[in-house]
């Protein structure tokens, strides 16, 4: 078939997201399908997120940025699974005003994270849209048959953690639109940069495999997805708020305004991994946790009974006027 004869999309597809398709599975992005074979004794973990303009990112965000967003918020949910990365599909609705230059961040963007992450493009889908940029990645990963790191197992006297800090995404968001904080130029930098671009756990995987008894990525806000694994797995969380881990920026804002500490552990879009581990795990997991070069912290407790409670200092209830984001 002649150059001539392909349709836009064919020629979208072969310039910008062939030299993606690496993997022998992808068939070079020239068939309707591609496959894929997990590792022997493997079980293929399943994850599909989407991210829309003017909901999760901005307009004028970087379009590198915006397709290494897509990926990481799915990968994120690998690494809490205890799974490893095997490929992804990406699904593009692009509005009539988006061109060659956006696409070729675009696919820069998605190149760069596919080689860093281990996770080749397979393929996907490319349709106009009257509305915002839409962006969906489904991605797969791979488990040792019935070892995929459920929500639904944590254990009275288990311990909960969270890896990095809480609160700098939507804290981020909140520079973006306009708040008045004062903070200096690396304080505000960095908080704009975790809105920007997740930092998905992945190399904490193994560790979330081999010494976690239930675990989650927090995307909607710690308190409220730590309250649904406490739903699922039928226990109580009692987490103590002075030791949820806060960036030195994150710290910085809520000094400035303290009504700001309920937001930041309920706002979402921190992509780090929450766990629950056995007190017989917890040291070689903060060993693991070491090797990974990735922070973990010790925020509480699994107990008898239902709902996550998170406590002040003077053991008073903190309050909050929404435990997570939602989008309905």
């Amino acid at each position: 078939m002649s150059a001539d004869s392909l349709s836009g999309e064919d020629k979208l597809i072969a310039r910008f997201f062939g030299p993606i398709a690496t993997d022998p599975g992808a068939l070079g992005l020239t068939d309707d399908a591609a496959f894929i074979k997990p590792p022997a004794g493997c079980e293929m973990v399943l994850k599909t997120d989407a991210i829309v303009g003017g909901i999760h990112f901005f307009p004028e965000d970087p379009a590198s940025a915006v397709a290494q967003k897509a990926l990481r918020v799915n990968l994120s949910d690998l690494a809490a699974k205890g799974a490893r990365p095997l490929g992804f599909l990406v699904s593009l609705a692009l509005p009539e005003d988006i061109g060659d230059d956006w696409l070729s961040g675009f696919a820069s963007g998605l190149r760069e994270d596919a080689a860093t992450y281990k996770c080749p493009l397979f393929g996907g889908d490319t349709v106009r849209s009257p509305g915002p940029i839409m962006v969906s990645v489904a991605t797969f990963g791979s488990v040792p048959e019935g070892r995929m790191v459920r929500r639904s197992t944590a254990k009275p006297g288990d311990h909960v953690f969270v890896t990095g800090s809480i609160g700098d995404a939507v804290l981020g968001l909140g520079l973006r639109q306009g708040a008045s904080w004062s903070l200096g130029d690396k304080h505000r930098e960095h908080l704009l940069s975790r809105y920007l671009l997740p930092r998905p756990r992945n190399a904490l995987a193994q560790a979330v495999l081999d010494y976690a008894s239930a675990s989650m990525d927090v995307s909607d806000g710690l308190a409220g997805d730590l309250a649904k694994l406490a739903r699922v797995s039928k226990v109580a969380a009692d987490i103590e708020v002075a030791r949820v881990p806060l960036s030195d920026a994150a710290s910085a804002v809520i000094a400035q305004d303290a009504s700001r500490l309920a937001p930041a552990l309920s706002g979402g879009d921190d992509y780090e991994i929450l766990c629950t581990v056995p007190p017989a795990n917890i040291d070689r997991f903060r060993v693991a946790a070491m090797a990974a070069k990735t922070a973990v912290t010790d925020i509480g407790v699994i107990a008898e009974g239902e709902g996550a409670r998170f406590r002040n200092a003077d053991g008073s209830a903190l309050a909050f006027a929404h435990m997570s984001f939602s989008h309905f």
